[in-house]
């Protein structure tokens, strides 16, 4: 599979992917780097921020596969999410990658302290964040064993 591109099979095995990032910028980009990667844009949901994620995933009866959460965002930021979500016993599955401009040892060791699955800071250049999108999709669409619906 070249890099960059997915195969049917790891777009097959999500049910969505949710996106928590306030920046409509930073929105933009992953949503364009997820559209270079050949992912359906109908199996991502976005959300603005914290309060708006939790709702949603408390509401819903078809969760997401894998969370994409920033850290820094208004109302609820990213840590107190990533503990609600680590802390609930339907939620705690799901596999939740941080995605932050932060890379304060602090953030990072705080995030896996309350059970994030990755923490990846969001890269410098769009080429890089396509290549990055294409490895968090492929480890956890074709490597991770993931719970989908």
């Amino acid at each position: 599979m070249p890099n960059g591109i997915f195969n049917s099979d790891i777009v097959d095995k999500f049910d969505y992917l949710l996106v928590a990032d306030d920046d409509i910028d930073d929105q933009e980009l992953i949503k364009d780097a997820l559209s270079d990667n050949n992912l359906d844009l109908q199996k991502v949901k976005w959300v603005n921020d914290g309060e708006e994620l939790m709702i949603l995933l408390n509401k819903t009866t078809q969760l997401p596969s894998l969370i994409l959460l920033d850290l820094n965002m208004p109302r609820k930021d990213g840590r107190k999410v990533l503990s609600e979500i680590k802390n609930s016993i339907t939620l705690k599955h799901i596999p939740v990658v941080i995605f932050s401009t932060s890379e304060s040892l602090e953030d990072i060791r705080d995030c896996y302290e309350l059970g994030s699955n990755t923490y990846i800071t969001k890269p410098n250049t769009y080429q890089e964040l396509v290549d990055t999108i294409a490895d968090i999709m492929k480890y956890w669409g074709s490597r991770a064993q993931i719970i989908t619906a």
